[in-house]
């Protein structure tokens, strides 16, 4: 869990500066309506959990990665990343904006930005992986 817990912790404390930042913008998060620019914090996830599974890959695994090692690895650091921004928004929702926002309307954006976390792994653990599982089926099929 050591080697998820740097990336998770930039992912998640970016993740928390852009929810500031955006509110700095003059963006708010009442409604449904969602903001184009609210599009780029895809970035934050899919780059850090590219970064954090390719050092996984090349440093422990000695740049033989399976698809299960890194799926695990990249849920590793999103778990880590989303126990931050989950806390860095509850203080957004608490003290910041305060009677403004809407809690469902910001469950909303933080259950979105779980899938996309969840796609983002899928996608990077798929551009990285360079070990295949073959099944051998002919051992099985000899039985018969």
């Amino acid at each position: 869990m050591k080697n998820a817990f740097v990336p998770g912790l930039i992912i998640g404390l970016l993740s928390g500066v852009w929810l500031f930042a955006m509110r700095k913008m003059g963006l708010n998060f009442t409604g449904t309506e969602v903001n184009g620019i609210e599009f780029v914090s895809v970035l934050i996830p899919l780059i850090g959990l590219y970064i954090g599974v390719r050092s996984y890959r090349n440093g422990e695994l000695h740049g033989k990665m399976n698809f299960l090692e890194g799926l695990v690895h990249s849920f590793k650091i999103l778990i880590v990343g989303g126990i931050i921004v989950v806390f860095l928004g509850i203080v957004f929702i608490n003290y910041i904006e305060a009677n403004k926002t809407n809690w469902g309307d910001f469950s909303a954006r933080i259950f979105a930005a779980l899938l996309i976390g969840v796609l983002s792994a899928f996608t990077v653990t798929l551009l990285l992986v360079n070990k295949s599982n073959k099944v051998d089926l002919t051992a099985f099929f000899k039985i018969f």
